[in-house]
C-alpha cells in the first residue's frame, strides 16, 4: 500500500566529486541538517536511497509538540519550535505549521496526577502547560463525548504537514547551495587513516571529511557495516487520514485508543494513541539485553508478532563491499502494511468520542517504521571511534517535531560551533560507557 503523496523533489543529475559534508538520509533530520550546513557556507551533498521524506518523515502524525517529552529533549525542542515558527519564511516553502495546542486527556485520577506532575518540567522555561477541564476543555474539543478528569494542555504545541516539510526543506537546502541526490544509496564509508575520507554511493564516490548518518530505521544496518554498534530497533505505527469534515477541533488530541490531528486539507490524521506493533526479528534477540528495561516499562503499550519481517531481515546482508548491491538499493522505500485491526479500533474510538466524524470517510491508510533506541532518546553527535562520522537517529517517534532543532545541533557539532543545547544526553557512547540508561520520562 503506497504511503502519503509527497511533494516531489527532483534529483540533481551529476554527483559532485568532493564536498565538505555528505548527509545520508532525506528525512526531516537529514534535510534539516543539510539546510543548516548549506546556509553556513559548506558544500553539502544530500543522498537519499529513495525519495525525500519517503519513509517515516512523511508517515508520522504531524505533531510538533514539546509536551510529554523526556525532559532531556525539552531544550532542543524549544530550539526546534523557534525554527518552525519561521521555517516557511526562511525556506519559501509551505510547511503547514501552526500553533494550535495539543491536549493529552486524562481518564483517571492517576493519569491526571501524572500529567500534572509532568507539566512541572516546562515551568522553569516559562512555557504555558497546565491541566484544564470544564468549559475550557469543551471549547477546545467541541462536541466531544469523552468522560475525562481533565487534560494536559500546552498552547505552544502545534502541527505541520509531514508530506510537505522534508521535501520543502530539501528544496531550500538546494537553493542554499547543497546538491540533492534521490535514488542514490550510499553503500559505505570511504576511510583513510582511520577517519572519514568520503563515501561510496551506487553512482560513484564523493570525497568529504565529514558524514552525517540520518538514515532513520536503516541507520543501524549502515553503521554496522562500518563497524559501529548502534542499538536501534523498529516499531511499526499505523495511521489513517479522513476526507475533509467540519465541526472538529483545531487542537490535536491524544486519548485512550486514538489520537487526532487536523490536516491542512480539512481532514484529520488518526492513529492509535496507545499501541505500537513490534515485529520480532533477529535484532530483537541481539539487542534484548539493552532493550529489556524499556520492555519492562512499556510492555502494556506494545504488541509483538512474528511476521514476514523476520524472514526479510534475516535475509539482509549485514556486511558488504563498496562494489556490492546493498539492502538500501533492494528496498528503496520501506512501506509496511498498516494493521487492519488497529485501523478499525482507532476509527471506532474516534467516532465514539467525536460525532462530527460520522460525516467523514477514510481516505487513505498507511504504516511507517519508527527508529527506537533503548531509552527512547535520540542519538545526536559524533562517533568517538570514527572521526568524521556523526549520527542523528533513533528519534523514537518524536523526530518530526524536533527535526529542525536536531539539524541545528548536528550542524553545530559538524562545524565546531557552540552547540544550541548540551549534546551530552544524546551521545552514542551512553549505551557503552557504563552510564545508567534511564527509560524516557515522557509519554
Amino acid at each position: 500500500m503506497p504511503g502519503p503523496k509527497l511533494d516531489p523533489v527532483p534529483s540533481d543529475l551529476s554527483l559532485p566529486n568532493q564536498v565538505d559534508v555528505v548527509v545520508i538520509g532525506g528525512g526531516i533530520i537529514g534535510t534539516s541538517t543539510a539546510l543548516e550546513l548549506a546556509e553556513r557556507g559548506l558544500k553539502v551533498a544530500l543522498c537519499e536511497k529513495g525519495e525525500i521524506g519517503g519513509e517515516q518523515s512523511s508517515r508520522n502524525w504531524g505533531w510538533v509538540r514539546i509536551s510529554c517529552r523526556d525532559p532531556r529533549e525539552i531544550p532542543l525542542m524549544i530550539a526546534a519550535i523557534r525554527k518552525w515558527e519561521r521555517l516557511e519564511e526562511r525556506t519559501g516553502q509551505r510547511m503547514g505549521y501552526t500553533q494550535t495546542g495539543i491536549l493529552f486527556t486524562a481518564a483517571t485520577d492517576r493519569e491526571h496526577a501524572e500529567y500534572a506532575a509532568w507539566s512541572e518540567n516546562l515551568h522553569p522555561h516559562q512555557i504555558d502547560c497546565r491541566m484544564i477541564d470544564g468549559a475550557e476543555l469543551d471549547r477546545l474539543l467541541p462536541g466531544h463525548r469523552m468522560s475525562m478528569k481533565g487534560a494536559l494542555y500546552t498552547p505552544m504545541d502545534g502541527r505541520a504537514e509531514p508530506q510537505w516539510a522534508a521535501p520543502g526543506i530539501a528544496k531550500a537546502a538546494r537553493a542554499a547551495g547543497a546538491t540533492v541526490h534521490t535514488g542514490c544509496a550510499v553503500r559505505s564509508l570511504d576511510l583513510e587513516g582511520g577517519r572519514v575520507a568520503g563515501v561510496v554511493t551506487e553512482k560513484g564516490r564523493i570525497k568529504c571529511a565529514q558524514v552525517v548518518l540520518a538514515g532513520g530505521a536503516w541507520s543501524r544496518l549502515f553503521a554496522g557495516n562500518a563497524g559501529i554498534e548502534l542499538p536501534q530497533l523498529k516499531v511499526l505505527n499505523t495511521v489513517m487520514r479522513t476526507t475533509p469534515v467540519s465541526g472538529g477541533p483545531e487542537a490535536s488530541a491524544w486519548a485512550p485508543g486514538f489520537a487526532i490531528r487536523k490536516r491542512a486539507d480539512g481532514g484529520y490524521t488518526i492513529a492509535d494513541g496507545t499501541y505500537n506493533m513490534v515485529d520480532l526479528v533477529p535484532d530483537s534477540f541481539r539487542l534484548m539485553r539493552q532493550f529489556l528495561p524499556a520492555l519492562k516499562s512499556e510492555w502494556r503499550s506494545l504488541r509483538f508478532r512474528l511476521s514476514d519481517r523476520w524472514r526479510q531481515e534475516a535475509g539482509e546482508a549485514r556486511s558488504w563491499q563498496p562494489s556490492d548491491i546493498t539492502p538500501f538499493e533492494r528496498t528503496r522505500i520501506l512501506d509496511p502494511q498498516p494493521i487492519d485491526k488497529i485501523l478499525r479500533t482507532s476509527w471506532a474510538a474516534a467516532r465514539k468520542a467525536f460525532p462530527f466524524f460520522e460525516g467523514a470517510e477514510i481516505a487513505q491508510s498507511w504504516a511507517g517504521m519508527i527508529d527506537v533506541t533503548p531509552d527512547a532518546v535520540p542519538v545526536i553527535g559524533p562517533v568517538d571511534d570514527l572521526p568524521g562520522l556523526y549520527i542523528g537517529t533513533g528519534f523514537s517517534g518524536h523526530g518530526f517535531g524536533i527535526g529542525p532543532g536536531a539539524g541545528q545541533l548536528l550542524a553545530d557539532l559538524v562545524t565546531g560551533q557552540t552547540p544550541v543545547v548540551d549534546p551530552l544526553d544524546f551521545r552514542l557512547n551512553r549505551f557503552f560507557d557504563g552510564s545508567k540508561i534511564a527509560q524516557m520520562k515522557g509519554f
